[in-house]
């Protein structure tokens, strides 16, 4: 049955996620670990993005630069991303190619080399990717705010590293951190696409079942402490832009007020999927973006909330124009906030947020990759549930809902405002 999901744990620890979709003659393949920025601390900052470059560089049944050609010759796809809870490896290819994937993953699970030379040329990569970000003034203002916002979890830490853990970090450091982490037992399979799913998970079996299942993996026990009033940061560089970004505090994606604030987030900032691989948010029927782009104050407007294992947080970004006035500004972001804290929403608007989630979520999720990434993110940072009712969920949530959550996590004393001001001659 195509919707069926197969779950199956073998017994090295390694999760199984199998479904049928015959749309198309193609497959996904997806292998999440369960390591990110989350399971760093200062001195390694990084390390997951980095070891995820490094088993691209070869085993020796695939030598450098293998893969690539393989998997081309083949007409597929591949790539990897490490965020906060997660680094996942993925290759899409004719369905009658997909066991490639598997041996691909199942051999640099446990023979990647790190060879020393390739450590220090992937270092200067690395760096200069970092470099590369902080072109930007909008990474350069999230950093400290969020640095600012949370004080001692991991999630402080961009997904990139510090660049003085960039520096100094060595080769055993990377390596050490790969054997504890990409592991069986610290790993979910997923497959997707026009095959037999019973055969698939034999064929899964036959690619991972003998390798060993990896030492426990060090548990994230850091809780943020509460914010005890309102926190502000300055930052200064380069440019003719102010940026305005404010920060709150949001809940776990496992918490029913995640879905209250997937609602909030949609009535203010406007519509998104909630994923790092959906389509672009659409904010221009949103209050915020009619508030300060519609009314000359802004050049745009962005909001962001993603699921993640921890509370994160919920950010409101402002890129002003030239001659705007940045306390007004504020004042504006601030007042569409009371507004629904005072107010409760109408069931026009509720209906209308609803709608909008359930059309980008729906667009999110309908190729074979999108259902392999769902279900994979999904059991990573809660479990397969969590995909499966994510729209009904959505549609149980009420005006109330929404007021209750902008009162919680919304309040003045909860947020942490950010400015970005340029400088003509910072950095020269």
């Amino acid at each position: 049955m195509e919707d069926r999901i197969r779950d199956v744990r073998l017994d090295n620890g390694l999760r199984v996620l199998v479904k049928e979709m015959h749309t198309a003659p193609v497959a996904s393949f997806w292998l999440w670990y369960r390591v990110g920025s989350r399971n760093e601390v200062q001195g390694i900052t990084g390390i997951s993005h980095w070891v995820e470059h490094m088993m691209f560089k070869g085993t020796e049944r695939f030598p450098k630069g293998a893969i690539d050609r393989e998997i081309a010759r083949l007409g597929g796809t591949f790539n990897a991303m490490t965020w906060l809870d997660f680094t996942a490896y993925y290759a899409t290819l004719p369905a009658q190619h997909i066991s490639l994937a598997l041996e691909i993953e199942a051999d640099r699970m446990v023979n990647s080399r790190f060879d020393p030379d390739e450590v220090e040329a992937e270092r200067t990569v690395i760096l200069s990717e970092r470099h590369m970000y902080e072109n930007y003034p909008t990474f350069l203002l999230s950093e400290q705010v969020t640095a600012v916002a949370l004080l001692v979890h991991p999630y402080r830490h961009e997904t990139i590293g510090w660049e003085s853990d960039l520096r100094t970090m060595t080769r055993d450091d990377l390596y050490r951190h790969y054997r504890t982490y990409y592991t069986p037992s610290n790993a979910t399979a997923v497959a997707v696409g026009d095959f037999d799913g019973e055969a698939m998970i034999d064929r899964i079996v036959q690619a991972f079942g003998h390798l060993p299942p990896g030492p426990p993996v060090p548990p994230v026990r850091v809780q943020e402490p509460p914010q005890r009033g309102e926190r502000r940061v300055t930052v200064t560089g380069p440019g003719s832009t102010r940026y305005l970004e404010v920060a709150y505090r949001a809940p776990a994606a496992t918490e029913d007020d995640w879905f209250a604030f997937a609602v909030l987030d949609t009535v203010l900032g406007g519509a998104k999927a909630f994923s790092t691989r959906g389509p672009s948010p659409n904010a221009r029927t949103s209050r915020l973006y009619r508030a300060l782009v519609d009314g000359g104050l802004a050049a745009n407007v962005g909001t962001f909330l993603m699921p993640t294992l921890d509370p994160y947080l919920y950010t409101i970004t402002v890129t002003l124009l030239p001659n705007s006035d940045p306390e007004e500004v504020e004042g504006v972001v601030f007042d569409e906030i009371r507004r629904l804290q005072r107010e409760p929403i109408s069931a026009a608007e509720l209906e209308k947020a609803q709608k909008q989630v359930r059309a980008q979520f729906a667009f999110s999720a309908e190729s074979v990759s999108s259902q392999a990434y769902w279900l994979g993110f999904s059991s990573t940072i809660a479990d397969v549930d969590w995909f499966l009712d994510f729209l009904g969920r959505v549609e149980r949530v009420t005006e109330a809902d929404v007021q209750r959550v902008a009162e919680r996590y919304l309040a003045p004393s909860q947020r942490t405002v950010g400015w970005y001001e340029p400088q003509v001659n910072a950095g020269k």
